[in-house]
């Protein structure tokens, strides 16, 4: 039997001493990541840290390979190296055992009764938030989910633990660090040691945070009662290894990282998705008569997020083609066989679900924003394992995937029963590159549904 060798993996064009490839990344990362799938194949070098060699994954059966069947053995790599060196350890930046302890130490915090609960809250921030809203203004939506976001996930962690003056320090400290990070990871370790007022701002910010959970873990502690938010459920938790309660620290590091990875990416798949219902009439009608079906005059509850099928298609149609993943990372621990390819030790492994999801080959007509692709069961079993990645999968898969789409389900379906949007004539949004990947500004004019029932609620 005669083994074939592989073809050599290429290198990227354009790389540049001590920089790499770090100019594309900064003047066109989403355009420079494209690129690579349309001109190299299932493998491609770049260098995104001086003395690091990084390899970008871009055919499905060999990203599959990477998350499930060499998950375990994988580290995390450099991106969620750098948040925790950043927010702290934590279930989203650990690895290998370490990943699968805290995993199971957190589950509890993400289980159904839970996710259950939330709805009540994610609900009456999201009304919160549509009532400050002034009929016939103008409003830029992307920054208005993010507050949004911030507000749900803040209420959902210390809906009993903070008061309100406290609550709201919090999210304006959670908005700096949230708004800092991406830099941090992108840009060389030493420029964040430099004493520039961005960097002074996002410690203090840091500081802050810690130095609010902590107290709030102290009162809850010596006052020895349940809240019911999240964070009691995580001071419930125990340490597997010694069998004791998490610390504020490991508290804090979590809640950090929750923040920083969850509320950028809920806020900007909201945006995108109300930018695709507003702008087209039909979807918009439809997702309508389905609430009107299906709730009638009353508040949205769990039980009902199974029971709407056409928005739970206009969430997943976002998530395909507004994903908000560029660059997910893992590195070699040990020399790694990946498909015909031997990789050594110490390789950065990456891959964009935001381009994979815009594949023509994986989806036809990626650019076009069609909820009923995903009733087509011939393009579905088309849609091979690997091509469709909203969460990651394998042992990594993200551990707040059912809380994200409740809060997902829950906000449009709420905002879109109130308002009717009016986009600004001529308004082009397209997908901007930070940590994750945003919509431009979304602009505008709000007008109330006259006829709206949760007016009425909470």
């Amino acid at each position: 039997m005669t083994l074939v060798t592989p073809p050599p993996i290429p290198r990227a064009a354009g790389s540049v001493p001590l920089l790499g490839h770090a100019i594309q990344l900064i003047r066109d990362n989403l355009g420079f990541i494209a690129s690579l799938r349309t001109n190299y194949g299932p493998l491609v070098e770049i260098t995104l840290q001086p003395g690091t060699r990084t390899l970008i994954v871009q055919d499905p059966a060999l990203i599959r390979t990477m998350l499930i069947d060499l998950g375990p053995s994988l580290d995390k790599g450099r991106f969620f190296e750098k948040m925790g060196q950043l927010l702290g350890d934590s279930v989203v930046t650990a690895a290998g055992q370490n990943h699968v302890r805290r995993r199971r130490e957190l589950q509890p915090a993400f289980g159904r009764p839970e996710i259950a609960r939330y709805v009540d809250i994610m609900r009456a921030e999201t009304n919160a938030a549509v009532d400050t809203w002034i009929p016939g203004h103008q409003l830029d939506v992307r920054e208005a989910m993010v507050e949004l976001s911030l507000d749900m996930l803040a209420k959902t962690i210390f809906a009993g633990s903070l008061d309100e003056a406290t609550f709201r320090r919090l999210r304006d400290d959670l908005s700096v660090v949230m708004n800092g990070v991406g830099a941090r990871v992108m840009l060389p370790d030493w420029v964040e040691r430099l004493p520039l007022p961005f960097n002074r701002r996002f410690n203090a910010a840091r500081d802050a945070v810690r130095a609010t959970i902590n107290h709030a873990v102290a009162e809850l502690q010596e006052a020895g009662q349940d809240t019911g938010d999240m964070l009691s459920l995580l001071l419930q938790a125990t340490d597997e290894e010694t069998g004791e309660p998490l610390t504020g620290h490991q508290i804090s590091s979590e809640i950090l990282t929750l923040a920083v990875a969850g509320t950028e990416t809920t806020a900007s798949v909201l945006a995108w998705a109300l930018h695709e219902i507003t702008r087209d009439t039909e979807i918009e009608r439809a997702v309508l008569d389905e609430l009107d079906a299906v709730i009638g005059d009353r508040p949205i509850t769990f039980e009902d997020l199974p029971r709407l099928p056409y928005l739970d298609r206009v969430v997943r149609e976002t998530l395909r083609l507004h994903h908000t993943g560029w660059l997910v990372t893992r590195r070699t621990a040990t020399r790694t066989r990946l498909g015909a390819w031997s990789v050594p030790a110490g390789t950065e492994l990456a891959y964009c679900q935001h381009a994979l999801h815009r594949d023509p080959e994986l989806f036809p007509e990626p650019l076009t924003f069609d909820p009923d692709r995903w009733l087509d069961e011939a393009q579905g079993e088309a849609f091979m394992p690997g091509a469709f990645l909203p969460f990651g999968a394998g042992k990594h898969k993200c551990i707040g995937d059912r809380f994200a789409l409740t809060e997902l389900l829950t906000a449009v379906a709420t905002i879109i029963r109130r308002v009717r949007f009016e986009p600004l004539s001529g308004q082009e949004v397209w997908p901007v590159a930070r940590a994750t990947v945003r919509p431009s500004p979304v602009l505008m004019a709000v007008h109330l549904r006259s006829d709206s029932a949760e007016q009425k609620q909470d």
